[in-house]
């Protein structure tokens, strides 16, 4: 499959510290691609480049083809990248179905067809009968998903999740594994999300990139990283393996 998405020795510092570190990968199209590691590793500031809330320092990203590094956020989701927060951010004053309809206004601009297509995207994430429900006062794996949700409306090509099962149960977990395999075989969505809940990304991920202290320290099928020594030793532990 070709790459739709490229970082090559991509490096950002921050007063000294170097957040990410000569990071080179690819994301095919139609992957389910995860990046991993411990906390401070670099993985958040590795989406921000990507989104463009940040230009790296050094090295290139290219979307489609295209070098998108330097863009600003809203060009880079109007070329078709969606993202998520890892601190889910609705507007908490509207309701569920007025949040998604805000992020369908970027490709429908008829606000009645872009309702259509919030209310659309809703039934996928089994949130349509909470759509008039004020995104507030939703439980945290209902917010997860209205998260989700909102980057949906963008109609993107490839999908940015940082940390959306952090904090759910099990059963809310195989939930959002359950929508993700669904996106990814119905619509061909390309993802890559940061994740630390392993038994999510063994199930969904069909290959994982390793972050530590901003670099890239293993890549490959989940399967083989997570008996990576380097991998065991900074991240999992042995009583992963």
């Amino acid at each position: 499959m070709a790459a739709l998405l490229e970082v090559a020795n991509v490096s950002k510092n921050f007063s000294g510290l170097r957040a990410v570190a000569d990071v080179t990968f690819a994301v095919p199209e139609g992957a389910i691609f995860a990046v991993i590691g411990p906390n401070g590793a670099g993985k958040t500031t590795l989406f921000n480049l990507i989104a463009g809330v940040f230009a790296p320092d050094a090295g290139e990203i290219a979307f489609n083809g295209v070098r998108i590094d330097g863009q600003p956020p809203d060009e880079i989701c109007r070329r078709g990248i969606g993202r998520t927060f890892q601190i889910v951010r609705p507007f908490p004053g509207l309701s569920v179905e007025e949040n998604v309809t805000i992020g369908a206004l970027l490709r429908q601009p008829d606000p009645a067809a872009a309702m259509r297509r919030a209310h659309e995207i809703l039934w996928r994430l089994d949130l349509f009968d909470k759509r008039r429900h004020l995104a507030g006062a939703l439980t945290l794996p209902d917010r997860k998903r209205l998260e989700v949700a909102r980057a949906l409306a963008t109609e993107p090509k490839l999908l940015l999740l940082d940390e959306v099962m952090a904090g759910l149960r099990p059963t809310e977990t195989d939930r959002m594994v359950d929508i993700l395999k669904m996106l990814n075989k119905e619509s061909g969505l390309t993802i890559l999300l940061i994740e630390h809940v392993m038994r999510a990304v063994m199930s969904v991920a069909t290959r994982v990139l390793v972050l530590h202290h901003g670099a890239a320290i293993a890549e490959g099928t989940p399967d083989a990283v997570v008996r990576d020594p380097a991998v065991v030793a900074s991240y999992l532990g042995a009583e992963a393996v």
